[in-house]
């Protein structure tokens, strides 16, 4: 299992080798084959670039998810499950909302994000939009 992480941002200390493990803990529980992911963490001006040019979405969002097993080539290397962006500046604004701490909040976009790439979409129905609550529920136990 290869676990990218990259830190294009200066709001939140990233603790690497922590986030690993809740990744790691994550994949376990969903994939048995060895996979390959990146996290990249960054700030609301990069991440509404990449919400506008991939998404064609205005403004910032909590997290985008590029899944590499979909489309027509989604087949060529089904080890690379894909990327996923995080904001940590939207991250830390839902924190507050939420009354949360920003480091739940950043477990909980990681959960949503790896689901999205293995083709959890909350967008589709309810009740999809309920399973891929269950499941985040149930992934988020198990990195608290």
């Amino acid at each position: 299992m290869e676990i990218l992480i990259e830190n294009r941002q200066q709001l939140l200390k990233i603790k690497l080798r922590q986030i690993k493990g809740k990744i790691r803990k994550i994949l376990n529980a969903l994939v048995s084959e060895p996979v390959e992911l990146s996290v990249v963490f960054v700030d609301d001006s990069e991440i509404a670039l990449l919400n506008q040019q991939y998404l064609h979405r205005s403004g910032p969002t909590n997290v985008i998810s590029f899944p590499m097993r979909e489309g027509e080539f989604g087949n060529l290397h089904p080890e690379i499950l894909g990327d996923v962006v995080i904001s940590v500046e939207t991250a830390a604004r839902e924190a507050e909302e939420l009354s949360q701490s920003v480091e739940k909040r950043i477990d909980f976009l990681l959960v949503h994000g790896i689901l999205h790439l293995l083709g959890y979409d909350h967008e589709k129905s309810e009740e999809n939009a309920r399973r891929m609550d269950d499941k985040s529920d149930e992934l988020t136990k198990i990195i608290d």
